[in-house]
């Protein structure tokens, strides 16, 4: 098999944007790029080369093994419920031992906190606005390790970490280099943001990580499928006319793998329906790509059809069947929600004004079965009959929920919720604990008399990764203009459709931590940005290689430095008041 010549010739190489047939020279090697190198034929470059594979994957594990035992080191502290845990960990438990959701009594988490796990749960289905995955996850954790902190979270530092696993093998996937993909994974690994969702039992790291790998196979498919239309042609590297390979590339495993995961993301969470789109849409074009650069005419209508179809079976068909099956628990206990939940305040929402004072007139009568599911006054079926009605409740039931978050979130506030305009920029952190009023002496307290000391997690991004990867990721929409490498454009994509979405719902309480999802793409901008500034001038000593070796160094121990200088306000360590303070750039972050 050919090898390219470069360990990223992809990067250099020019698509044609013409949609009839590549030129013969184009086939047989002749174009140059903008730089006046020689561009490698289509089926050279289908095959890249990559740094030594037993050296990439020590290298990988290690950078993995320390994000874990940062996100393990004192892992049950506080001894509390963080912000959201509250619900996902208690319904987590009653998952793991009922199937499935039930309400819980007052002052439940008091008693779980004190060891007292039983009576806690009463016999009525819970309304959970989310979907299941995250939470089936929380509860292996809780199942392993026990009804506590520890417990709770332990499956999402795990997770956190084997996110940062994805990211060193996406990003040397992208350029063949270990040195690029560890870096990115370092960068990853010390974000604040990061560090306490994984340390914490909330859903958003679940969503980020099975997006994440959604990414790495669809960017995994584009190299299987370039490959594959390079064994197809053969060495000549040219298409004549018609269509191309097709049958051999009608079965895609990597995207059919993506569609396993991203099914697992939007089962976490409904945010993740954007990444899928987005990144189905580029699985499309890059098919189109790779069928002109071996010089089928029409490649992006013909791909539609030969490429398009099957992809989306295998990739959102793939996602939707994966989230259906993941509400495995709720189907089971469809009747117990049909009794319980088909007459909610949701169903019965009859209109809305745009104000949030719902006078009874919006409403139908309390009373009324009249806005009942229809499944909810039918008699039991059985076979696939059951499942056919389960199906159908569970399809009211997601009414119900969007619902929900559409209209009454809207009526709600919170001290912590933010603009998304300013998420990028860590406009608004979100405090998950707090004790304050440490008095000297207590805790080991050693603040000064008349001051105090204190303990916080504040959910934070590392604001040296954030501000610079912001800087970073313009400069990779440039680059991905001026140089149509398509590396640029994952990271330019994955931040538009994981950030821009959100600003439709300004309106509504939402969180700067969303913004987890888009934290692999401003890594992966900043992680590209340094390769090309250390590469520069084909990697030949020079000033301007110098600068960007100085540059992109500067960079890394300037994260380093400031993860180590929050670290006390990311993991609930004791700081004096002043400290605190030091610690607190902005009014907006308090």
């Amino acid at each position: 098999m050919p090898a390219a010549p470069e360990a990223e010739p992809s990067a250099d190489a020019p698509e044609e944007t013409s949609e009839g047939a590549a030129p013969p020279e184009r086939r047989e090697g002749l174009s140059r790029n903008a730089a006046g190198h020689r561009v490698p034929l289509a089926a050279q470059r289908a095959y890249r080369r990559m740094d030594d594979a037993f050296v990439g994957w020590f290298a990988s594990v290690a950078v993995t093994l320390l994000a874990l035992f940062l996100r393990l080191w004192r892992l049950g502290e506080p001894h509390d419920f963080l912000f959201d845990e509250t619900y996902y960990a208690k319904d987590a438990w009653s998952m793991a031992n009922h199937g499935y959701v039930l309400s819980y009594v007052d002052g439940a988490d008091d008693k779980i906190l004190g060891g007292q796990v039983t009576g806690q749960w009463t016999d009525t289905p819970s309304l959970i606005v989310h979907p299941e995955v995250g939470k089936w996850l929380i509860a292996a954790g809780e199942k392993a390790f026990g009804m506590d902190p520890f417990g709770w979270r332990v499956s999402a530092a795990v997770v956190g970490s084997l996110m940062v696993l994805v990211m060193i093998r996406l990003v040397r996937r992208m350029t063949g280099s270990t040195l690029l993909a560890c870096t990115a994974g370092l960068l990853l690994c010390f974000d604040g943001l990061h560090l306490v969702l994984s340390r914490m039992a909330l859903l958003d790291i679940f969503v980020a990580f099975f997006m994440l790998l959604g990414v790495h196979a669809v960017v995994a498919d584009r190299d299987w499928f370039r490959r594959r239309l390079a064994e197809r042609v053969g060495p000549a590297g040219g298409v004549e006319q018609g269509w191309g390979p097709v049958r051999g590339a009608l079965f895609r495993p990597w995207l059919l793998w993506g569609g396993v995961v991203f099914g697992l993301a939007v089962g976490t969470k409904w945010s993740a329906l954007y990444p899928l789109a987005a990144f189905g849409l580029l699985a499309w074009l890059w098919s189109a790509g790779a069928r002109r650069s071996f010089g089928v005419g029409w490649a992006t209508a013909r791909s539609a059809l030969v490429d398009g179809v099957p992809a989306f079976l295998q990739l959102v068909l793939v996602a939707f069947m994966v989230y259906v099956a993941s509400w495995g628990g709720w189907l089971a206990h469809a009747h117990d929600y049909e009794e319980a939940w088909s007459s909610t305040q949701y169903t019965r929402f009859v209109s809305w004004d745009g104000g949030c004072d719902l006078e009874d007139e919006k409403l139908l009568d309390v009373e009324s079965n009249d806005d009942r599911w229809p499944t909810a006054t039918e008699a039991d079926a059985s076979g696939l009959g059951e499942v056919g009605q389960s199906l159908r409740s569970l399809w009211y039931y997601h009414q119900d929920v969007f619902t929900f978050h559409r209209y009454f979130l809207d009526c709600s506030s919170h001290d912590y919720a933010s603009n998304p305009a300013g998420w990028l920029l860590l406009n608004r952190p979100v405090g998950a604990d707090a004790q304050l009023d440490i008095q000297p002496g207590d805790q080991g307290c050693d603040a000064e008399e008349g001051s105090d000391c204190l303990r916080q997690v504040l959910i934070l991004g590392n604001p040296a990764l954030w501000w610079g990867s912001v800087l970073a990721l313009v400069v990779s929409a440039v680059l991905w203009v001026g140089t149509r490498d398509w590396r640029y454009g994952v990271a330019v994509v994955g931040v538009l459709s994981t950030w821009l979405p959100w600003l439709a719902n300004d309106d509504r309480p939402i969180f700067s931590f969303y913004a987890i999802l888009s934290l692999p793409f401003l890594v992966l901008a900043s992680t590209l940005v340094m390769g090309r500034m250390v590469n520069a001038g084909g990697g030949v000593p020079s000033a301007r290689r110098t600068a960007g070796v100085i540059v992109s160094g500067t960079f890394v121990v300037l994260v380093l430095v400031t993860f180590a200088w929050f670290w006390p306000i990311w993991t609930d360590s004791l700081v004096t008041h002043s400290e605190w303070l030091q610690r607190i750039w902005f009014k907006r972050w308090i």
